[in-house]
């Protein structure tokens, strides 16, 4: 759970030029109050009333020093070169030392925890990403970072210069008549803390509110991404009807929670504060009557006053506006903490340890569930000889892919263990160990970039001609040409621009242009046609035998020439051996193999 303790972390490598600008900016603060306080004591000079003794002991230091005689131009002279030093002098420093540090450490801490944020997408666990979408996740870097970038130059620009401002009168106050400071003092702190509370409650709508607009831009991502689902459904009526319904409930909560809490705390402020004022001003004027007070006094006590009281309201309204982005800013370091996923490999681009295999497979004793209690995978045991092309058949949720997410290590065995040429593979450098190995899924991920940046994303700096080499074997090239900037035409978003055969085939010659020591095809060709398929295959048969390949697939008929077929059932091998053998034992295969032979006899895609 995340606490404002993380929040105060965020700016952690900027602390000490953060103290210095925030103490340099409460200082103007304090010098900005010089000014009602030299013309308070030019009105006593005027009015022939006494001067406080710091300012008579700074007129005679000077006069001694320069050799002058104290006069009234003097103290005159005193005063006024007091306020030029508090006005003129001040402006063209304190934009520096204040309004340029804030801002350079909020930029500065954005662009730092942005990386961080890409870092941690980076290496969070799959699972993650099966319960959050990515615009939620997107949402949540988003917003945070930009609320805690917008935060940090009002906080420390204003709030807490604002605060030591309020005390720094105080002070003054009390030198000059103190039951007048005491009665602001404990006003202004009757207010704070009214208002700390009536905020506190606030944030927890935030809180509320801020779940159910990240809930709504979620679902907005997901109508954009899957657009032509909707349409072809027609289900836009649906969704808009489900849209307007969770804004009616954002809006419900904004109105009659959230902002009209802030116009209730608005109206005391206002009100509570025009009240004290008037009170310390009928209680200043019956002194000042009273002659326990000079005009100057009076003057500058209700002048500094209303200074102080006057800082409610800025002070209110950054307090508003950070409490409207701090639940926000609390979900961004909530993601930040998530634990980074064992699957996560070396984010450093270095030269890493350079890993070659023979293919040699070997699943020992391997279990593995998701959640406890409900196996996915029970006592595999299989051994993979280098260069041999295995296929994985059997029913929908046997435990094909999930034996395949674990080679990849993606996730870790329960018991048992994988080992690679003999070594477990949990003992490898995780990058090195991956870099041998490659996949084609069956939804084929595409960048929005060139064709040719998404053939050489394994390997950027590929030669050309391995390129080409590669988009013959897939077929990619057959439809090369009808691009309208060859190979740097830009796919756009997850490949919108191209087929779903398109995309699986540029998949294909992705993963060959990593030249892999073990190749898996995940349904790889199942967005092709039966003839693309066959050409695909019949391409492939270059690359049978120079690597270990695995195959998982639905159409038996596109694994007859495997050396092994492993059959899945319920988390079990049932079956393993070649296509003839497997249909003489008359087995699961056999019997999965007739049904799709019938359907295809029938006229109708085995699938």
């Amino acid at each position: 759970m995340a606490t404002f303790k993380d929040i105060l972390g965020y700016y952690r490598d900027y602390r000490w030029v953060a103290i210095l600008s925030i103490a340099a900016s409460s200082l103007f603060e304090l010098v900005d109050l010089l000014v009602p306080y030299a013309i308070g004591q030019i009105l006593n000079l005027l009015s022939d009333q006494s001067l406080d003794f710091p300012v008579e002991w700074l007129a005679k230091t000077i006069a001694n020093f320069a050799g002058w005689s104290v006069t009234p131009g003097l103290y005159l002279g005193v005063l006024g070169g007091i306020i030029f030093l508090a006005t003129i002098v001040r402006a063209p420093v304190q934009p520096w030392l204040g309004v340029w540090y804030h801002w350079l450490i909020a930029l500065k801490a954005r662009r730092d925890y942005s990386y961080k944020a890409i870092e941690k997408v980076l290496t969070l666990p799959l699972e993650f990403y099966d319960e959050n979408n990515p615009g939620r996740i997107a949402s949540r870097v988003s917003k945070g970072v930009s609320n805690h970038t917008w935060s940090y130059p009002e906080i420390a620009g204003q709030l807490i210069p604002k605060l030591v401002r309020v005390l720094g009168i105080g002070v003054i106050l009390w030198w000059l008549e103190w039951p007048v400071s005491l009665g602001l003092l404990m006003s202004f702190g009757l207010i704070l803390i009214f208002t700390l509370r009536s905020l506190h409650y606030l944030i927890q709508k935030e809180e509320i509110l801020d779940s159910y607009i990240e809930n709504t831009e979620s679902r907005t991502s997901e109508i954009i991404t899957n657009i032509k689902t909707v349409k072809a459904f027609a289900s836009e009526a649906r969704e808009l009807e489900r849209q307007r319904k969770r804004l009616d409930r954002e809006i419900n909560v904004v109105i009659n929670r959230i902002h009209r809490g802030y116009v209730w705390l608005i109206t005391w402020q206002t009100t509570f504060v025009q009240f004290c004022l008037f009170i310390l001003l009928g209680f200043s004027l019956a002194i000042t009557i009273a002659g326990r007070m000079s005009i100057g006094h009076f003057i500058t006590i209700y002048t500094l006053a209303s200074m102080a009281y006057a800082e409610i309201t800025p002070i209110s309204q950054v307090a508003e506006v950070f409490a409207r982005r701090y639940a926000s800013i609390l979900r961004f370091h909530e993601f930040m903490d998530v634990s980074t996923g064992q699957d996560g490999g070396s984010l450093t681009v270095t030269a890493t340890q350079q890993l070659k295999f023979t293919g040699k497979i070997h699943f020992q004793n391997v279990q593995f569930s998701y959640h406890d209690g409900n196996p996915i995978l029970k006592d595999i045991n299989l051994l993979i000889e280098p260069c041999q092309t295995i296929a994985l058949v059997g029913r929908s949720g046997s435990g094909k892919s999930t034996l395949i997410k674990l080679l990849f290590r993606y996730f870790s065995t329960d018991t048992g263990r994988i080992l690679m040429d003999g070594q477990d593979i949990q003992d490898l450098n995780i990058r090195a160990y991956r870099q041998r190995l490659a996949i084609v899924h069956q939804e084929v991920d595409v960048f929005n970039g060139t064709l040719w940046d998404n053939l050489t994303y394994a390997n950027p700096q590929a030669d050309p001609r391995d390129v080409i080499r590669a988009c013959e074997i897939a077929r990619v090239d057959e439809f090369i040409t009808s691009l309208p900037m060859g190979y740097q035409t830009i796919v756009g978003e997850r490949g919108v621009r191209l087929s779903g055969g398109q995309r699986q085939r540029l998949g294909i010659a992705r993963a060959l242009m990593a030249n892999p020591d073990v190749l898996v095809f995940d349904e790889a060709t199942s967005s092709l046609d039966y003839e693309s398929e066959l050409e695909i295959q019949q391409a492939l048969q270059e690359i049978t035998g120079t690597r270990t390949m695995i195959i998982i697939a639905h159409r038996l008929s596109t694994v007859r020439d495997a050396d092994q077929i492993v059959v899945l059932d319920q988390g079990y091998i049932k079956e393993v051996g070649t296509h003839e053998f497997l249909l003489h034992q008359e087995g699961l295969y056999a019997h999965l193999y007739s049904i799709q032979a019938d359907h295809k006899y029938r006229g109708r895609s085995p699938d």
